[in-house]
C-alpha cells in the first residue's frame, strides 16, 4: 500500500495490517492532485509536504496518510484495479478517516434541519458510501479543515441523512446481516461520474472482488449482480430496480416472475 509520509511529503510502501495510518475521504471543489502531480511537487520542492490533510494527520500524531487521488497511479490499469478492490479494506484498517466536506462552512450546527452538513454532496457521492461505513472512526471536517463532529457523536443525524441504520454505520452488526436490497438502497440516491463506478463503489459493501474495466459501461453492474447472486443466498436482489442477471433454470425463472408480479418492477431478462 502506497502511503504519504505526513512529515516528509514522500511516498512510502507499507503493509496496512502492520501500519497505523489515517485516510482521507473527500469530494473536491477544485482539481485534485494526482500521483504524478505529487511526484512533481516532491521533485521540485524537496521533502516539504504540500497537502492540508497531512497537517491534520500530523496534529493527530499519525505518521502516514492515504488519499485516493494521489496515492494511486491511475495511469496503471492493474494498480487501479487492485486499489479499487482493496479500498474497502484499506478504509476499514485505517485508524481514523477524515471526511472533508468542502461545501460545509465552519461554525454551524450540523443538527439543524437545513444545515449545510445535511445537504453536503459528500452524502450523495457513490464512493463515499463505503468510506462512511468501513472505518471504525470517521471525523467530519468543515471546509476550513476543523472538526464538525464524528460518526459516533452525529450518528443520529447521519442515519437520518443516509437512511443507513446505526448498526451498520457503527459496525455493530456485520453487513451480511442486512439484505442485498437494503444495502443497494443505501446507494440509490448516490451519484458517480462514471457508470462503472456505480458497481465498483459497491464491491466492498458486498465483499466482492472483480477485475475493473473502465469502458464496459452497464456491464459492470451486470457483473456485480452476478457475483451477488453467486455468493449470497438472498433473493431480495430481484426486488431492486433493473436486474441484469440471466438465470438459467426454469425454477429460477418462475421464482423471478413471481417476484416481479408481487412487487411490480421491471426486471430485465
Amino acid at each position: 500500500m502506497r502511503l504519504l509520509d505526513v512529515w516528509t511529503g514522500q511516498f512510502v510502501e507499507k503493509d496496512p495490517k502492520k501500519t497505523e495510518y489515517a485516510i482521507l475521504s473527500h469530494t473536491w471543489d477544485q482539481v485534485e492532485q494526482t500521483y504524478q502531480d505529487v511526484r512533481e511537487i516532491q521533485q521540485s520542492y524537496g521533502s516539504q509536504g504540500r497537502l492540508r490533510a497531512c497537517r491534520v494527520a500530523r496534529e493527530a500524531r499519525y505518521n502516514y496518510l492515504w488519499i485516493d487521488s494521489c496515492c494511486i497511479d491511475k495511469t496503471s490499469s492493474s494498480e487501479l484495479s487492485e486499489s479499487i478492490n482493496s479500498m474497502y479494506q484499506w478504509y476499514g484498517d485505517a485508524a481514523e478517516c477524515y471526511a472533508y466536506l468542502v461545501d460545509v462552512p465552519p461554525g454551524e450546527d450540523p443538527r439543524l434541519p437545513k444545515s449545510n452538513f445535511r445537504s453536503s454532496r459528500w452524502f450523495r457521492r457513490g464512493w463515499t458510501l463505503q468510506e462512511l461505513i468501513a472505518p471504525s472512526e470517521v471525523k467530519f471536517l468543515s471546509n476550513d479543515w476543523n472538526t464538525i463532529g464524528t460518526k459516533h457523536t452525529l450518528v443520529d443525524v447521519v442515519e437520518d441523512i443516509t437512511t443507513i441504520p446505526r448498526e451498520a454505520l457503527l459496525r455493530l452488526e456485520p453487513l451480511d446481516e442486512f439484505s442485498v436490497a437494503e444495502r443497494l438502497s443505501w446507494a440509490a440516491r448516490r451519484e458517480t461520474t462514471r457508470v462503472e463506478d456505480r458497481a465498483y463503489s459497491l464491491l466492498g459493501i458486498f465483499d466482492i472482488n472483480v477485475p475493473t474495466l473502465y469502458g464496459e459501461g452497464e456491464r459492470a453492474i451486470r457483473r456485480l449482480q452476478e457475483e451477488i447472486v453467486w455468493r449470497a443466498p438472498d433473493q431480495s436482489l430481484f426486488a431492486w430496480g433493473h436486474v441484469y442477471v440471466a438465470l438459467d433454470t426454469r425454477k429460477d425463472l418462475a421464482q423471478r416472475r413471481s417476484l416481479q408480479a408481487a412487487i411490480k418492477i421491471d426486471i430485465v431478462c
